[in-house]
């Protein structure tokens, strides 16, 4: 029988986090059929408009022809359905089934987002709050398994411990160190997104968040945030005081070295052949609309290097734009570590293993991919704008 959410089902959801998009919140009530779930509630500023600029109920007559090749996304009737297809249809076969979760959809009565909203509006992060709400014409939304924790929730086996990586974000953390496939470049990585963590870095004990930003971001790691965090690992790493969060940090590199599950991330992010600076010519030639930017660079007596996308095929430029959104999807994606310790002599376990030499413990280990967001096909303009920004800015340092 399909559950719908009501009112009297509000209390049971707390926050957990949110992004631009979608604010996430982790199930604490005691119904067998959400144990160990996140929901995610997609969000429009406070202005009226939504955060995503495609049709809500359908998407763009372009974005069909986009997407012809994967009919049930075509056919998607609601925002939540595309979103669960393209999950699941186009990000899951590229990087592995067994690392994406495309989640079920829950209907939700209205009085159901309303009295989560106030709930849970104490926890967001002010500047969140000025900026949007929840989307309050939805329906229905995604559910999905709570990856900071083993299937069976906090009543499973064990302490679990999870990490949450931001993939794409800069701060003193480069990416190019985590996706190096250097052991010595992805430690360094992991101890960078510590010492930094913003909204890049977040570790969940049984599924609650012990370190890092819910939603604001957290810029630098302090005395006393570093104290409070090696004191949180006690019974899990067997460390003495002080060598906790070392040794946190070496499980977590070796744990990213040794799967190379990012090798399989790497190659969808390689899709985006043209950079945004070629992709954008081909997206006009989607939307039939005369370029603005040879338009920007006529005007401003600059070469068009790119001049020439425009006389391509059709099928070429379609290939070109989808081929760049679905890098944008895997750039911007979070990678979620979780990892149980198991005894000696455990066999059996379904999951990956990892040993963590310093305190000769071993761990029962799992990785998913999450935040994997059809992009809208209006949204190169979005990227374009950005990049050019960069360069900018880029150029002023220089």
């Amino acid at each position: 029988m399909e559950v719908k959410l009501e009112r009297k089902d509000a209390a049971d959801w707390s926050y957990r986090g949110e992004g631009a998009a979608n604010i996430v919140l982790a199930y604490a009530g005691s119904s067998p059929a959400f144990i160990g779930k996140v929901m995610r509630i997609a969000k429009k500023e406070r202005n009226g408009s939504p955060k995503c600029d495609s049709n809500e109920s359908v998407l763009t007559e372009e974005e069909r022809l986009l997407w012809r090749d994967v009919q049930e996304l075509v056919a998607s009737p609601t925002k939540e359905i595309a979103e669960q297809i393209y999950t699941q249809l186009v990000m899951s076969p590229l990087l592995g089934p067994k690392h994406v979760d495309a989640g079920m959809r829950v209907p939700v009565a209205r009085e159901f987002l309303e009295c989560v909203e106030k709930n849970v509006i104490k926890q967001r992060p002010p500047w969140r709050v000025d900026v949007s709400t929840f989307d309050m014409e939805r329906d229905s939304m995604i559910i999905m398994s709570d990856h900071s924790l083993f299937p069976g929730g906090v009543l499973g086996d064990g302490p679990c411990i999870s990490v949450e990586i931001k993939i794409s974000e800069l701060s003193e953390y480069d990416p190019l160190d985590l996706f190096s496939g250097s052991k010595e470049r992805i430690h360094k990585a992991i101890k960078d997104l510590y010492n930094t963590p913003q909204n890049n870095f977040r570790v969940f004990l049984n599924g609650s968040l012990i370190f890092g930003g819910s939603g604001g971001g957290t810029e630098k790691t302090n005395a006393v945030v570093g104290k409070a965090f090696e004191d949180m690992l006690e019974g899990i790493i067997q460390a003495k005081d002080g060598l906790r969060t070392m040794s946190f940090i070496q499980l977590v590199g070796e744990t990213v070295y040794c799967s190379r599950v990012l090798d399989e991330l790497l190659e969808v992010q390689k899709f985006d052949n043209f950079d945004i600076e070629g992709a954008i010519h081909a997206y006009y030639n989607i939307v039939s609309q005369p370029c603005a930017v040879c338009q920007q660079l006529d005007e401003a007596g600059l070469p068009h290097r790119c001049s020439s996308l425009h006389s391509i095929h059709m099928d070429e430029s379609l290939k070109i734009v989808k081929d760049y959104l679905i890098a944008a999807t895997a750039k911007d994606c979070s990678l979620m570590i979780s990892f149980r310790p198991t005894e000696d002599g455990e066999f059996g376990s379904p999951y990956s293993h990892a040993y963590l030499q310093s305190t000769n413990q071993s761990f029962n280990y799992k990785v998913n991919f999450i935040d994997l967001d059809l992009r809208p096909l209006k949204k190169m303009e979005d990227y374009y704008e950005l990049d050019k920004k960069i360069l900018n800015s880029y150029s002023r340092i220089l």
